[in-house]
C-alpha cells in the first residue's frame, strides 16, 4: 500500500510494509457553494443584525501560518456589513508574537479583497481595556480598540493549550500586546490546557479578555484535509464556537491502540512551515505511541525553528531535562515550545525527517532523518522488525487518544 503524504509545498509517498494501520479522519466533504453566506445569515446567538449605531468596523483575520480562507469568508462577510450600512471596515492581520508577513503573503491571503483597507498587528501599539478574572491585562491594539465593531474570522481544529483554535483566538493572542499573550499562555503549564478540551484557563482565559474587549461575533470555520469548507459557523464567540468544535470532533477524534512506532505528517505548508508549527502534530500523535515508542514527525520546515526563544531556549539546555525544569520555574513564551518536545523525548524516541541541518533537529531533542526512508529504517532498527506502525497523515488536524 502506498501513502502519500504532504511535505512543503510538495508530497512523500511511501509504503510502510510490516503490521501497520493508517490513522484517517471521518472527513465530511465539502460544503455546498453558499456555505458562509448561510452561517452569516443563520447566526448562532447574536449576530450583525442585532448590533445597531456601529459605524465603523475590524475584521481580524489569519496570518500565513494558518490556512483559514480569508479571501473566502472575506466578500460575504463584507457585503453583510454593507448591508447593514457600515463603510468603514479594515482588515486587521491577528500576527500574535509572529513575525510581520510580506506583501506577496497579504495579496496571497487577501486575493481579491486586497483593495480593502488592511494592517498588521503591532504588539507595541496596543491599548488596556480592562483585566480578565484570572489576572491577565487585556492589551489589543488600538485599531481594534477603536473600532465600534470587532469580528474574529479563522478556522476551528485541535490546539495544543488552547484545546481548538478559532472564536476568541482571534483577539488574543491575534491582535493582543507581549505582556497579554505571555499572560495568558502561561497558563498552558495547568494541565488542563490541553489538546481537545475547552475547559482550559488558557481558552477560558481568552474568552474572558475577548468578553471585555467587546469581541462582537466570529466567522469561523472548519475544514477537511484538503482545506475545503466543511461547515461554516457565526455569531456568539463562545457558542458558534462550541458547535464548530464539535464538527471537530466528529471528523478528527480518533481512539487507537498505541504502537510501538507512530509516523505523524503536520501536513504541509503552511503547518510544517517551521517546527514551531510542525510541533503541534507531534502533540496530537504522542497518545498513540506506547511509553519508549518512537514518533517520527515529518516535516518540511523551510523555515527552521520559527521563533527565536524557542531556539534559544533548546541551545541552551544541557539536556532534555535541563528544558522540562526551566519550563517549570519559568516562563517565557516560545521557550514553552522547546520544553513541551523535551518533556516528550523523555518518554518517547523522537525523530525528526526535515530540511533542517541535523544540528538543529538534535539541538530540539530529535534523532535527525535525512528523509522519510531514513526515519523509519531508525525506528525500526530500535523497535524492532515485527514493530506496529501507526501512521497519521494528518498529524495536525487527527488527535490520537489511546483506546
Amino acid at each position: 500500500m502506498k501513502i502519500s503524504l504532504g511535505y512543503g509545498r510538495g508530497r512523500v509517498d511511501f509504503e510502510p510494509g510490516g503490521d501497520f494501520e493508517v490513522v484517517l479522519p471521518d472527513e465530511l466533504p465539502a460544503a455546498g457553494k453558499g456555505e458562509i453566506e448561510r452561517a452569516l445569515y443563520s447566526p448562532i446567538g447574536k449576530g450583525l443584525s442585532g448590533i445597531a449605531g456601529a459605524r465603523s468596523a475590524a475584521i481580524l483575520v489569519s496570518d500565513i501560518t494558518r490556512p483559514a480562507p480569508t479571501h473566502l469568508m472575506l466578500p460575504p462577510l463584507v457585503r453583510l456589513l454593507k448591508e447593514t450600512g457600515l463603510t468603514d471596515i479594515k482588515v486587521v492581520f491577528g500576527l500574535g508574537t509572529h513575525r510581520r508577513m510580506t506583501e506577496e503573503e497579504e495579496r496571497h491571503l487577501l486575493k481579491e479583497s486586497i483593495e480593502l483597507p488592511h494592517l498588521q498587528h503591532d504588539v507595541d501599539r496596543c491599548t488596556h481595556v480592562g483585566e480578565t478574572s484570572r489576572g491577565t491585562p487585556v492589551e489589543i491594539l488600538e485599531d481594534v480598540a477603536s473600532s465600534d465593531l470587532i469580528i474574529g474570522t479563522g478556522n476551528i481544529e485541535y490546539h495544543y493549550y488552547a484545546g481548538y483554535s478559532g472564536g476568541a483566538k482571534a483577539l488574543l493572542p491575534g491582535v493582543s500586546s507581549k505582556t497579554t499573550v505571555e499572560k495568558n499562555h502561561e497558563m498552558m503549564r495547568d494541565p488542563r490546557s490541553s489538546t481537545g478540551r475547552l475547559d482550559g484557563p488558557v481558552r477560558l482565559d481568552m474568552e474572558d479578555a475577548a468578553s471585555i474587549a467587546g469581541l462582537d461575533l466570529i466567522l469561523n470555520v472548519v475544514l477537511n484535509s484538503r482545506k475545503e469548507i466543511v461547515k461554516a459557523v457565526s455569531g456568539d464567540f463562545v457558542k458558534a464556537h462550541r458547535r464548530g468544535a464539535e464538527i471537530v470532533d466528529c471528523m478528527y477524534r480518533k481512539a487507537v491502540e498505541p504502537a510501538e512506532i507512530v509516523l505523524t505528517c503536520a501536513g504541509g505548508r503552511p503547518k510544517d512551515i517551521n517546527l514551531f508549527q510542525a510541533q503541534k502534530a507531534l502533540e496530537n500523535a504522542k497518545d498513540a505511541a506506547v511509553p519508549g515508542g518512537s514518533i517520527i514527525l515529518l516535516a518540511e520546515c523551510s523555515e527552521g525553528l520559527g521563533h527565536s526563544v524557542f531556539e534559544r531556549w533548546a541551545r541552551e539546555a544541557r539536556c532534555a531535562e535541563d528544558c522540562v525544569e526551566r519550563f517549570g520555574r519559568e516562563y517565557e513564551f516560545g521557550g514553552h515550545k522547546a520544553a513541551l518536545i523535551a518533556r516528550e523525548s523523555l518518554r518517547h524516541d523522537l525523530i525528526l525527517a526535515s530540511s533542517m541541518p541535523p544540528s538543529q533537529a538534535e539541538m530540539c531533542f530529535f534523532r535527525p532523518a535525512r528523509d522519510l526512508e531514513q526515519a523509519i529504517a531508525m525506528a525500526r532498527k530500535r523497535q524492532g522488525r515485527s514493530a506496529r506502525m501507526l501512521v497519521m497523515p494528518h498529524g495536525s488536524l487527527t488527535l490520537a487518544r489511546s483506546k
